[in-house]
């Protein structure tokens, strides 16, 4: 007996079948991804603007007025994002040197942490995005004075390191598997259709939308079981990404009445924000392990991220890089 997927031996007149997809534990990946550091994180870090505030934050902007004009916010969404960071202790505020009276918002010790993550953010925006020509287009690593692209590398190794490079495995974590149950129950589900417009172009939801393709969800129903979202929100989530580019809608060879998502440039780019958030959100957030966990195939390890000067292949620290308009 033949085994799914064996080739048929190269006999005449026999067309060779295509290798099928991975099956997928559609309950682990439902239990992992609803436990993940990523989801639990982006429930405080994951909106439209928290993003950008934060983002506007690390690229100079101090003031409440300043953010209102760049980022175009209402007065009381902003005053909530600023009040959000501060009570999480990444931002603090201080009087304005020229302006006693006013308050000016500084980035934390806590908050320097999530540099990596808002490299991604920078990298990703300046190719994708629709804020790309209001933020700094160069960085300059002040160590080796160099302009610099920031590298996603793997600390085990310090080899550059893609999607591809990795694989994963699935452990839930019992806790946030449990808090996660508990307030879905306490409220009915759904996915706001509202993106991060100014900054990123996804969200939350579409941002677990993705990773769940990268553990090999490509299917409406699948997405559905992992995900716990109703099927007229999914729809529109799906038809909402296919529409501005962050997924690929395509028949599937065996069933054309089926389409079968997959992952496009932009959205694979997104990979560096993911697992640095998910490692931010793992080691100073939450203080647990990740559900998610990837291993580098190139050295073994666990993949824990880094981000590296592209110039000198030094990690890249937050008071060694200045942002400019200009290459200099």
């Amino acid at each position: 007996m033949r085994h799914r997927g064996e080739l048929c031996g190269g006999l005449p007149g026999l067309t060779l079948p295509l290798p099928l997809p991975p099956i997928v534990d559609l309950q682990l990946t439902h239990d992992a991804l609803l436990s993940s550091t990523l989801n639990h994180g982006l429930k405080v870090m994951g909106d439209r603007w928290t993003a950008a505030v934060l983002l506007g934050a690390f690229t100079g902007v101090k003031r409440f007025e300043d953010w209102q004009v760049q980022l175009t916010i209402p007065r009381s969404t902003l005053t909530d994002r600023l009040g959000k960071l501060v009570k999480l202790g990444l931002l603090r505020q201080r009087p304005y040197q020229e302006r006693p009276r006013r308050q000016a918002y500084h980035l934390t010790q806590a908050g320097l942490k999530l540099y990596d993550q808002v490299l991604m953010i920078w990298m990703w925006e300046r190719r994708w995005g629709q804020r790309a020509r209001s933020l700094p287009g160069y960085l300059r690593h002040k160590s080796c004075g160099h302009p610099f692209l920031p590298v996603l590398a793997c600390t085990a190794c310090s080899e550059k390191t893609g999607m591809n490079d990795l694989t994963f495995s699935l452990q839930p974590v019992p806790e946030l598997l449990l808090a996660e149950n508990l307030s879905r129950n306490a409220r009915v589900t759904s996915a706001s259709t509202q993106s991060m417009g100014q900054g990123l172009r996804v969200d939350r939801w579409s941002l677990l939308i993705v990773t769940a393709v990268v553990l090999g969800c490509h299917y409406f129903d699948e997405l559905g079981r992992v995900l716990g979202i109703v099927s007229s929100v999914l729809a529109r989530r799906l038809s909402g990404m296919v529409e501005t580019g962050l997924l690929l809608a395509q028949p599937d060879v065996a069933d054309a009445r089926r389409m079968r998502y997959r992952l496009t440039p932009a959205s694979r780019d997104l990979f560096g924000y993911l697992v640095c958030f998910s490692t931010w959100a793992s080691r100073d957030y939450l203080q647990q392990p990740s559900a998610i966990r990837p291993v580098h195939k190139a050295c073994g390890h666990r993949f824990v991220p880094k981000v590296l000067c592209s110039a000198c292949r030094a990690p890249v620290l937050p008071w060694e890089v200045s942002f400019s308009d200009k290459p200099d």
